[in-house]
């Protein structure tokens, strides 16, 4: 992917600066610990999918999501890792639930009774996990009443206790509470004569200062994406960067003031530049006058009222900023950029503004330097050109998934029928219309041999100036010809009849009505007739009409005669004349598209198959005359 952005804003993903500070985390667990990613919120803003895929590579045993539209999300993405829904669920969730394999975290007694009976009518079983409520007093089961409730869910039939687990208030800064929350949990888990498999109550910070030693899974969140809200040094590498661009530069007197209200005034002569981002963007209106950002590795603070798609900054420090220089506004770069100092300038939370952050911005994945590929802007419809080749490509092949409710069905009509035009797409693949194919047997001198009179007629748009009609002489050889675009005609001599030109001929090649030059090549086992006209160069690229007459010899014995499709077509008669001493002849059709069975008409000596005008029929459809 071409590493050159240009973007009004933009915010970058470092993968490798993830899975950096992934090593550095899990060099603080225990032998037989464990850790669940968590991706929830996107994974904070960072993209769950890639994060997802980064973590699981690096060991991840489960991920961690907020609800059951972000665990459906990451199934329909392909991600089949343990997904564990952390947050209380809504009843009205429970069949969607079961169907993505989603885990989920139960405090409710009414929730997990209907849970187990929606799992035992679909003869499934849902893993869970039984939230304790240690000290934080949001969701979870009081640890008090937890016994008995443990007992209760441990009874539903079609659940899984695969888990317990329990959520630190404030492991970053109350060693006390801490410790009791811990010693609660603690508790509760030994005195259970079999715990589950997994039992976790540690976040990031409960890892770093040691909590939670007993447990044998951990949840890496913020700190994973390069964030320390500890007071602990860690050399950990911000993931997110978001970035702009200087759109204008001006100069300011002593005196001026700078955006509304006025809140800025200069005190000396300076330069400032414009950024095209706001608090519409994310970056928060309490920065007004604060926050600093990086232009050329210099610090440069921000002047005057963040509004809500620009912030002025003042570049007097950097004589030689000219327009469309890049501006760190949050991320790698300066510890003045990072998003826990960012956040601390206005008391916010760094969890906030990294979710918040680039609303309107398109996400880059990047390992280091290099690009990998980017996500398109947030918060608008399905547009298709926000995506390159490879990812509107898997989300095609999803979408079909998800349509047909089949994986399978998905990938066979993704795979063999959609992926060859996306290949191709370069070399400029166009649909023919209006197909009509007519085949004439007649008795002829030979008696082995029927007299074959084709004539082909089609619209198309003309895509060079040249183009070939092929006849070889084994199924191996015409095979060679099948996907090249080149060749408009192909057609399969007996292999009994000599390869020559008396044996196939072309009697009329034309486009829109000119009569095209033929030239024709031979070599081992084919025949290859060229098709120019110097008018075509002309034509090209617009639609226009072929038609293409043969004469040729058909073996009476073969008592079968097909005819391919091997282009995207858009209505199709194919008709079938034969001698009147053939008593009975059959068409049997071999159509995908639209219309698998195609309407066959009779009339004396005569079978004509024919779709709509509007109908499309894939390649390699067709049908086989037998006699």
């Amino acid at each position: 992917m071409n590493d050159t952005i240009e973007e009004r804003s933009w915010v970058e993903i470092d993968l490798a600066a993830f899975q950096d500070n992934l090593q550095i985390l899990k060099g603080y667990l225990r032998p037989g610990q464990s850790f669940m990613q968590i991706v929830k919120a996107d994974a904070y803003g960072h993209g769950a999918k890639e994060i997802a895929e980064i973590a699981l590579a690096q060991g991840a045993v489960y991920l961690g999501v907020a609800n059951l539209e972000e665990g459906k999300l990451l199934r329909i993405q392909g991600i089949t890792a343990p997904v564990l829904i952390l947050s209380p669920s809504l009843s009205s969730e429970i069949q969607q639930i079961i169907r993505y394999d989603l885990s989920l975290g139960i405090a409710d007694l009414d929730f997990a009774e209907a849970l187990s009976k929606a799992a035992t009518k679909a003869d499934k079983t849902v893993r869970i996990h039984l939230k304790l409520d240690t000290g934080m007093h949001r969701s979870g089961i009081w640890f008090e009443e937890a016994r008995a409730f443990y007992e209760q869910i441990s009874a539903l039939p079609g659940l899984e206790i695969e888990g317990i687990f329990s959520h630190f208030a404030s492991a970053e800064n109350d060693n006390e509470f801490s410790l009791l929350q811990e010693t609660r949990f603690s508790e509760f888990i030994h005195a259970l004569a079999t715990p589950p498999r997994f039992v976790h109550i540690s976040n990031c910070a409960g890892l770093i200062r040691g909590y939670g030693a007993f447990c044998n899974l951990v949840r890496l969140g913020i700190f994973s994406f390069g964030i320390n809200t500890t007071a602990q040094e860690l050399m950990l590498t911000p993931v997110m960067t978001f970035k702009s661009t200087l759109s204008q530069i001006k100069d300011f007197k002593a005196g001026d003031s700078v955006g509304y209200q006025r809140e800025w005034t200069a005190k000396t002569c300076g330069r400032y530049g414009i950024v095209p981002v706001g608090y519409a963007d994310g970056y928060d209106y309490l920065l007004s006058n604060k926050a600093m950002v990086l232009i050329d590795s210099i610090i440069c603070p921000v002047i005057g009222r963040i509004s809500m798609d620009m912030i002025t900054v003042d570049i007097s420090r950097i004589p030689e900023a000219k327009l469309a220089d890049e501006v760190v506004l949050l991320g790698q770069g300066d510890p003045a950029i990072r998003a826990e100092q960012i956040a601390a300038l206005y008391q916010g939370s760094a969890y906030e503004l990294l979710c918040q952050v680039g609303r309107r911005a398109r996400r880059y994945y990047r390992s280091k330097a290099h690009i990998l590929h980017s996500s398109p802007l947030a918060r608008r419809d399905f547009v298709s050109s926000d995506f390159g080749d490879s990812k509107l490509s898997e989300i095609i092949s999803s979408a079909l998934t998800q349509r047909l409710d089949s994986p399978e069905i998905g990938e066979l009509i993704y795979r063999e029928i959609l992926r060859t035009f996306f290949y191709n797409k370069d070399r400029d693949v166009h649909y023919r219309k209006n197909f009509r194919h007519e085949i004439c047997f007649e008795r002829s001198d030979n008696p082995a041999y029927y007299r074959a009179k084709t004539t082909l007629r089609y619209q198309k748009v003309l895509s060079t100036d040249h183009f070939i009609i092929a006849c070889a002489a084994s199924s191996d050889i015409l095979r060679g010809y099948i996907l090249r675009t080149d060749v408009e005609y192909r057609w399969l001599l007996d292999s009994d009849l000599q390869l020559k030109a008396e044996n196939f001929q072309t009697k009329a090649v034309k486009v829109n009505g000119l009569d095209l030059k033929t030239e024709i090549k031979s070599g081992e086992g084919y025949l290859e007739i060229l098709c120019s006209h110097p008018e075509l160069q002309k034509l090209i690229n617009q639609e226009v009409e072929f038609e293409i007459n043969t004469n040729t010899l058909y073996p009476t014995a073969s008592h079968q005669f097909s005819v391919f499709i091997t282009e995207l077509t858009r209505g199709v008669e194919i008709s079938f004349s034969y001698p009147k001493d053939l008593s009975h002849v059959e068409a049997v059709t071999v159509f995908s598209g639209q219309q698998r069975n195609p309407a066959i008409q009779r009339e004396d000596h005569r079978i004509i198959l024919k779709t709509t005008a509007e109908e499309w029929v894939f390649p390699v459809s067709g049908v086989v005359f037998t006699y």
